[in-house]
């Protein structure tokens, strides 16, 4: 085994790794014209919203949301039953093999076992509601669904209501900041109105330890 990176290089290592690990991802998604893996996409937007949240982040952050859903598709949804019981067996297996994955990217980086914790429970998203960087997290999450998925979802389900349902929820469990920084968001005109109609329905809550905004199954 190589000999662990100097101190100053290793967020960049541990970044540089997760990318190349979501380097395979089979799925991939057009982003600024260009077509992207999708993992590997949407961990750089990740990565992107939690710099602009909170311009003072951690290591431990920026790791976390390069690698929120690292290797996704290695875990197809598909393996689990179609019901609640299977999702949420599907998600456990998820976040093991994330942990457990992202322990060894970190490792091999230099980092000890209390950074490697830190971001295993930023990942879990354990604290919501109570840890300021965890909701960090969970804002960039629902960032990143609005930005890539919000417009074709609107399409997708073509009932107003149970879309500005989705939005109300997605929205109760952002801080008033991501509020603000989806408003800056291009979105197609019907999607527009029902983001502002669900926000002007929205009552922000941080308490809510529910499911992240709806995702794209594998």
């Amino acid at each position: 085994m190589d000999a662990p990176v100097a101190a100053p290089d290793r967020l960049g290592a541990a970044l540089a790794a997760i990318d190349a690990a979501n380097a395979d991802d089979p799925h991939t998604i057009v982003v600024d014209g260009r077509e992207r893996p999708k993992e590997q996409a949407h961990a750089e937007m990740m990565t992107r919203w939690v710099r602009t949240l909170a311009p003072g982040c951690t290591d431990e952050q920026l790791i976390a949301a390069r690698a929120h859903h690292l290797r996704r598709w290695a875990i197809p949804r598909d393996s689990y039953p179609r019901d609640r019981a299977g999702y949420l067996r599907w998600r456990s297996a998820l976040q093991r093999q994330h942990a457990t994955e992202v322990a060894a990217i970190m490792g091999e980086a230099g980092y000890g076992p209390a950074a490697i914790e830190r971001v295993q429970a930023i990942v879990r998203k354990q604290g919501l509601g109570r840890d300021p960087e965890v909701q960090v997290h969970e804002d960039a999450l629902c960032l990143v669904f609005l930005e890539t998925q919000f417009d074709a979802l609107v399409d997708q389900l073509d009932d107003d209501d149970k879309m500005v349902d989705i939005l109300r929820k997605t929205a109760a469990k952002m801080s008033p900041d991501a509020v603000a920084a989806a408003g800056t968001l291009a979105f197609s005109p019907k999607a527009a109105a029902l983001l502002e109609r669900a926000l002007a329905e929205t009552t922000p809550s941080s308490d809510d330890p529910g499911d992240s905004p709806p995702q794209s199954a594998q």
